[in-house]
């Protein structure tokens, strides 16, 4: 019986691949690739020649019907994107969703992920983490994820574009306050690398495949020990104005400037 077999494929290093996925991609009859012009190094390099067919972001909808039409005519079809795991920040979940529903087989040839290679590399000690992929475009939307997820206390990891390395910082700065920060850069390829910064001092190459990882807020400052509010009066005490005392406390709980903003209006 035929089937759709999700493949991971290799971040940067193309000696990543599995050889389960080489079995599965070489006896496919269908590949379906993100890009298909930038899959053919890794394919022709391992000698595999299925045919091949582009399923993107832009055409997922009616690729998903095309593809399960192939798997029920009795043709094994492999998902695989430009790097790492199908529907991780990549297509394939709307795929596989469809599959799911009408009782398509499916089977996972698992592979490398950048997400989980980032944390690996980076050295933090943490039992979790909030994975949000690639921040959305608008700055209203960026506030609500990034607040969301601050709350959790887990640091963050995001994918980021290079030429948005820079601004997208000065944006967590703002909505997260500061907090150490680890740049990921290059996964598996010759330039692999790890910069460890502050957000307030950011200063991270603007080139290759980027990670960035957030960690959550330092809990050793011992006004953290107070109630918002009664941080809020203690830096007005010392002689702030409310506004920069909601900056400050913000800045001390690594929370949303909004946040300690409700609670001063009442101080």
């Amino acid at each position: 019986m035929a089937k759709l077999y999700i493949v991971g494929t290799p971040i940067g290093n193309l000696q990543d691949i599995t050889l389960r996925a080489l079995d599965v991609l070489r006896n496919a009859d269908v590949i379906a690739c993100e890009d298909t012009r930038h899959s053919l190094p890794l394919l022709n390099r391992y000698d595999v020649h299925a045919k091949l067919i582009s399923y993107h972001k832009f055409n997922e909808a009616e690729c998903s019907e095309r593809i399960i039409d192939t798997v029920n005519a009795g043709q094994n079809v492999a998902l695989i994107t430009d790097a790492g795991m199908p529907s991780i920040s990549d297509p394939g979940a709307e795929l596989i969703s469809r599959c799911r529903k009408l009782g398509v087989d499916i089977e996972l040839i698992p592979g490398p992920t950048a997400v989980a290679s980032a944390i690996t590399l980076s050295g933090i000690k943490a039992n979790g983490f909030v994975f949000l992929g690639f921040l959305p475009d608008k700055n209203s939307e960026k506030k609500n994820i990034l607040s969301k997820a601050s709350v959790s206390g887990l640091p963050i990891v995001i994918y980021v574009a290079p030429h948005d390395l820079t601004k997208t910082a000065a944006t967590l700065l703002d909505i997260l306050g500061d907090r150490t920060v680890h740049v990921v850069r290059e996964l598996t390829k010759v330039h692999e690398s790890v910069t460890t910064c502050t957000l307030s001092n950011f200063n991270c190459e603007e080139r290759g495949e980027i990670v960035m990882i957030i960690e959550n807020s330092s809990c050793e400052n011992p006004l953290n020990a107070l109630s918002v509010k009664e941080h809020i009066t203690h830096y007005i005490s010392l002689g702030m104005d409310k506004k920069e005392s909601v900056k400050q406390v913000a800045k001390d709980r690594g929370i949303p400037k909004n946040e300690v903003y409700q609670q001063a209006l009442d101080v």
